[in-house]
């Protein structure tokens, strides 16, 4: 393949990880006409775009343009000291959660009528447990937290009866997040309890819901719902907004 394809197959592969393509473009100003030519391989980007594309995927410029065929290059093996803590921070107790897609709604600071909804896609591989959170893909309210945009991954964890979900935002941002939960004491199963995010004003802790979905959603249309809903939709899901209304358990 030449280089232009290898760049299209790969940016057609990095796309499918986010809402649309549409949304990429607005997210790294990139004119839509001249992104579909990188898409169909008709040409290639310059420098400075391909570094802003890097940058916004979180790869190198060699990943961009390696034929997407070929094996990939072995990882270099951790110093001593980074694969002693990795090796402590995912050692069993697996926590208790199955894989699957989470709805995962964050109180909002001063707006008890809202929440934000974000969407987490479990994975479970024997003992590890790993996760996707996507957060404010839709803009569906004009507010600074409509705009707030994650798009997180890490592994999820259990000590004391607790579910830690430790991330990092792969977006430029790429701020570390934490998610403390625990299956809540009613017959429904729902975890609760407390995250740190980071906000215009700073690192914020505030109330978290998280609740599986049983009717088998697509992806993308999940990361759609990524967006702040008011305690009123009629959508949401009743148990929740009793949740949220009695301050998230």
């Amino acid at each position: 393949m030449s280089i232009r394809q290898n760049l299209a197959a790969n940016l057609r592969r990095l796309c499918k990880d986010h809402a649309s393509v549409s949304a990429v473009c607005r997210e790294l100003g990139i004119n839509r006409t001249q992104f579909e030519r990188y898409l169909q391989g008709q040409t290639v980007p310059n420098k400075a775009t391909a570094k802003l594309i890097c940058d916004y995927f979180r790869v190198d410029e060699a990943e961009l343009y390696r034929d997407p065929g070929a094996p990939s290059p072995a990882a270099p093996g951790l110093p001593p000291i980074s694969e002693s803590l990795f090796t402590q921070m995912i050692r069993p107790p697996a926590p208790s959660i199955a894989g699957g897609t989470y709805f995962t709604y964050f109180s909002i600071p001063g707006r008890s009528d809202l929440l934000v909804r974000a969407i987490t896609f479990v994975r479970r591989e024997a003992e590890l447990v790993t996760f996707r959170r996507v957060t404010g893909w839709s803009e569906h309210h004009r507010s600074t937290w409509a705009r707030a945009r994650g798009n997180h991954y890490g592994v999820a964890i259990s000590r004391l009866n607790w579910i830690y979900f430790r991330g990092v935002n792969r977006r430029q941002t790429g701020e570390p997040s934490l998610i403390s939960v625990q299956w809540a004491p009613i017959s429904e199963p729902v975890l609760t309890g407390k995250a740190m995010l980071l906000t215009e004003a700073g690192p914020a802790f505030v109330s978290v819901i998280m609740r599986q979905d049983r009717s088998n959603i697509r992806p993308r249309h999940a990361i759609r719902m990524a967006h702040v809903v008011r305690l009123d939709d009629p959508s949401l899901d009743q148990l929740v907004v009793s949740l949220a209304r009695d301050g998230l358990g």
